[in-house]
């Protein structure tokens, strides 16, 4: 069973000001050493302050945000509701609660190339440590994405490795994201355009390789043998929630897992268990002795946790 390694603090090495810009590049150095070291690192999404503050408490080393998941949380069906400044301004109060690196979802960039530079320049600037960047249209989150040519992906991660170095962080991680094989018909075929994809997002300057659509070990396995960087894919979803675990993916030495939808799935089981069991007699005292809430200390520490971070304003 995979168990993180105790939380790393970055603070007092973050939120230096260069220009009038936020620069964090030491908290991009740390995540950028993480992922290309053993164990796996073990990535939780979150959607909130709150369930960052969670994560970092539970000993995880870095948060990832969910795109979908704060959608969810904003109480968007689907993702593409969610807009940039939404986005954008949640991952600023996500990095200012806790003091572990955070990678943001840059989701396609939101828009052209000025659009792009736009997106990597804020999100340096609300001290996000790395950003996911896809090759992905943006649609429903359950439907197959459209995928953009190769070439304009490639665009993409050299224009925005070089707004990243011109904003002052040179280590900004760039997890290239590829929908190649998420979104093909034939699976043999969409993993073979996935490993090209990602082998070619690497050589323009992505840090990290995620491939989405991932639902066999087998995948997996073919991916970390023939991309030619570090491997990341995401766990928990619909189509490989029941193919393999976390440690099956540490086991294979990926650099990288993310669990996109853990942490509002089982918050909304959470929430929608403690209503149910409210309904009958409304009896708090008996619901917390059932384990359905959590204690008042707990749940008071969990909100202290991460206070004082140095991403604060």
């Amino acid at each position: 069973m995979y168990i993180p390694s105790i939380a790393y603090s970055v603070k007092g090495m973050l939120g230096r000001e260069r220009g009038g810009r936020r620069v964090n590049q030491s908290s991009s150095q740390c995540l950028r050493a993480r992922l290309c070291r053993a164990p796996t690192l073990v990535m939780p999404d979150a959607f909130d302050p709150f369930s960052a503050k969670l994560i970092q408490q539970a000993g995880f080393e870095a948060v990832q945000c969910s795109g979908k998941s704060m959608a969810a949380a904003m109480g968007y069906a689907d993702e593409n509701c969610l807009s940039y400044s939404e986005n954008l301004e949640l991952t600023r109060k996500i990095v200012n609660a806790i003091s572990v690196p955070v990678m943001a979802d840059g989701e396609d960039g939101f828009g052209n190339a000025a659009k792009l530079a736009q997106t990597v320049r804020e999100f340096i600037h609300v001290g996000a440590a790395g950003l996911n960047l896809e090759d992905g249209v943006l649609n429903a989150w359950d439907t197959p994405r459209a995928i953009i040519p190769v070439e304009r992906m490639v665009e993409k991660i050299r224009l925005a490795r070089k707004i990243a170095i011109a904003a002052g962080n040179s280590d900004f991680v760039i997890n290239a994201r590829t929908d190649a094989l998420a979104s093909a018909s034939d699976k043999e075929h969409g993993l073979f355009e996935a490993i090209e994809r990602s082998n070619c997002a690497l050589a323009a300057g992505a840090d990290l390789a995620f491939v989405t659509g991932v639902a066999s070990l087998d995948q997996a396995r073919q991916l970390r043998d023939n991309i030619k960087g570090p491997v990341s894919i995401a766990a928990g979803l619909p189509y490989n929630a029941q193919a393999f675990t976390v440690a099956d993916l540490s086991n294979l030495g990926l650099a990288r897992v993310s669990l996109p939808l853990l942490l509002i799935l089982g918050a909304t089981q959470g929430m929608m268990g403690a209503l149910d069991a409210l309904k009958p007699k409304g009896d708090m005292a008996a619901m917390q002795n059932a384990g359905l809430l959590a204690s008042f200390p707990d749940f008071a520490e969990a909100l202290r946790g991460g206070e004082g971070g140095s991403h604060a304003n």
